[in-house]
């Protein structure tokens, strides 16, 4: 497949995986709003719909990965044959990408792609409940160029029932919260993953509590509790990591 019919123009590639309709097309319109980017420069791949297709990764500006329900560390047994294809094309991609230093920001999906790359332990120890929690900047994400204009803590949309516990060495650790220590990490120059979401507006979040109400997030009793939990403090910062990222790589 070739993306490069704009002229001197390479687009972005959004890998997305929810199933639902009303989130999935959500999702794509808030990375359409936020990175500042027009549809025909932002593909998306609707992977759990679709086999992820074949293309040349010189032909792409960077690839951005969006928020998912499938979980990483879940038993193979309770994958579903659509999630196990998915995490074998997203490895043999992510494998290429590291291996290349490909421009790549995953969102919350692409801490367990990119942390299953890195053989990092993934599992529930640090899962964080829908909610609005403070992320601060370590020296290093102080530095980075992606985090410019970020203040040192800021407030971020989390949800979800996995993460890193520790960072392989080859990991530069970018950003931590009190209950989730790996929220923000790069590899190599150019390959990012965020555990919180730089892609979420307070509109977009209650639409994700809405459609995943009985996906184990949260009981059936606490569905006001999570809407408010969202709401207690505006989240502005994050999604200028999605305009920054652009920025950088579209040239």
């Amino acid at each position: 497949m070739t993306w490069t019919d704009l002229p001197g123009e390479r687009p972005f590639v959004l890998l997305a995986t929810r199933a639902e309709d009303l989130p999935a097309d959500e999702e794509y319109a808030l990375f359409l709003r936020y990175t500042g980017l027009p549809a025909e420069r932002l593909r998306r791949v609707r992977l759990e719909r679709d086999a992820l297709p074949a293309f040349d990764l010189d032909e792409v500006a960077g690839i951005l990965v969006g928020g998912s329900p499938f979980n990483a560390s879940d038993p193979l047994e309770k994958k579903s044959p659509v999630q196990r294809r998915v995490e074998a094309e997203m490895a043999a991609l992510v494998d290429e990408v590291v291996a290349r230093d490909i421009p790549f920001l995953g969102a919350c999906y692409g801490v367990g792609t990119l942390g299953t790359h890195l053989r990092a332990t993934i599992d529930g120890t640090f899962a964080e409940p829908i909610s609005v929690v403070e992320v601060s900047l370590t020296a290093e994400g102080r530095a980075d160029p992606l985090t410019d204009g970020l203040a040192e803590t800021f407030a971020a949309f989390v949800g979800h029932k996995e993460a890193i516990t520790t960072l392989p060495a080859e990991a530069v650790l970018l950003a931590s919260s009190p209950t989730c220590p790996v929220q923000m990490f790069r590899v190599g120059r150019n390959v990012y993953a965020t555990q919180f979401h730089p892609e979420l507006d307070v509109d977009g979040i209650v639409t994700r509590i809405h459609a995943y109400a009985g996906f184990g997030y949260f009981a059936a009793d606490e569905l006001e509790t999570t809407l408010a939990a969202v709401r207690r403090a505006p989240v502005t910062a994050p999604s200028r990591l999605l305009r920054t990222f652009v920025e950088r790589y579209a040239r």
